[in-house]
């Protein structure tokens, strides 16, 4: 089976986002046509201290540009709406730290707390 050969990116940006990494391709058919592939690369490290990547791609066409876009901002809104900005999964990671609220809990100190200094001491 002959290895199929991913034609040289056009235009090409990269998103990092933690330990994923998307890649937005453009690419050029046989015709020269332009489309557009999204690469989402997942990088897993071993107990060893080796890693691999993980790849997802898709390809997305001129003729589904549109729809595609359409359908995304939908969904993307509507996450937003529901569920807000905050980014909930961050929570379960496992060196998550969560914030304490800033709480001042101690008493106000008085004036027989503080020490006297002199200038003419420093």
């Amino acid at each position: 089976m002959a290895e199929r050969v991913e034609q040289e990116e056009i235009f090409s940006q990269v998103l990092r986002a933690g330990r994923r990494t998307y890649f937005f391709d453009v690419r050029a058919t046989k015709a020269n046509d332009y489309y557009l592939t999204v690469t989402e690369s997942k990088k897993f490290t071993h107990d060893d201290g080796t890693f691999h990547y993980q790849k997802h791609k898709i390809y997305l066409y001129k003729e589904d540009f549109t729809d595609f876009h359409e359908m995304l901002k939908k969904a993307t809104d509507y996450i937003i709406t529901e569920k807000g900005d905050e980014v909930i999964s961050e929570r379960h990671q496992k060196d998550f730290k969560k914030e304490e609220p800033k709480t001042d809990t101690a008493e106000p100190k008085s004036a027989e707390s503080f020490t006297d200094v002199s200038f003419d001491d420093i």
